[in-house]
């Protein structure tokens, strides 16, 4: 979303008819193991390889007049990453962020949903079973959330994808936010967090 401007929650349900709403979700849980041994993952979040060739999160248009934001989220949800996404709701609660474009008038809500390893891993091996698989979502990514020894492998890499709207800027924001790299580490040093 070029030129998006981050707004409250409430100002953006409030932008009248001629706005479109679309709901994405960054689904993150506790990850204990080692890359080779000795680098720690902290934690797994995924993100999609989109129709277009560009890393977003799930999620998509969402209909006010006949659901909440949140219900429609969750009906996306189970389209695009198959029926694990049902065992678990996103909720008002786990709202982040909203985003009006200066184009066509769409806004994003941004959502993080802190899931359990056993049900995040269920997620990715169902996904290739949901309704969207092939079509609107070509696969899940995890996001490598350290920085290797030579300062570019991992997160920095990662980084250089193509990004859809304002997905580049919402994960670094829920890294930051949710502390999914340790403070001062060197992932956290290394990359250029907004404020």
């Amino acid at each position: 979303m070029a030129g998006a401007r981050k707004l409250p929650l409430e100002q953006a349900l409030a932008l009248g008819p001629g706005w479109r709403h679309a709901c994405h979700a960054l689904l993150y849980a506790p990850d204990p193991a080692l890359l080779f041994g000795r680098i720690p993952l902290r934690y797994a979040v995924l993100m999609q390889m989109r129709f277009d060739g560009r890393l977003g999160f799930p999620g998509g248009l969402v209909n006010l007049q006949d659901t909440s934001l949140e219900a429609g989220l969750n009906r996306e949800l189970i389209e695009e990453l198959g029926e694990a996404a049902a065992d678990f709701r996103v909720e008002r609660a786990d709202y982040r962020s909203s985003h009006a474009g200066s184009g066509p008038h769409v806004v994003a809500h941004f959502y993080a949903k802190r899931l359990t390893l056993e049900q995040l891993v269920a997620v990715e091996m169902g996904a290739t079973r949901a309704k969207d698989h092939g079509l609107e979502v070509l696969g899940l990514v995890r996001v490598p959330l350290y920085t290797l020894r030579d300062g570019v492998g991992g997160l920095p890499a990662f980084l250089e994808n193509s990004f859809i709207g304002t997905a580049r800027e919402q994960l670094l924001e829920a890294i930051q936010d949710l502390e999914l790299v340790e403070s001062g580490s060197l992932t956290a040093r290394k990359i250029s967090l907004p404020r």
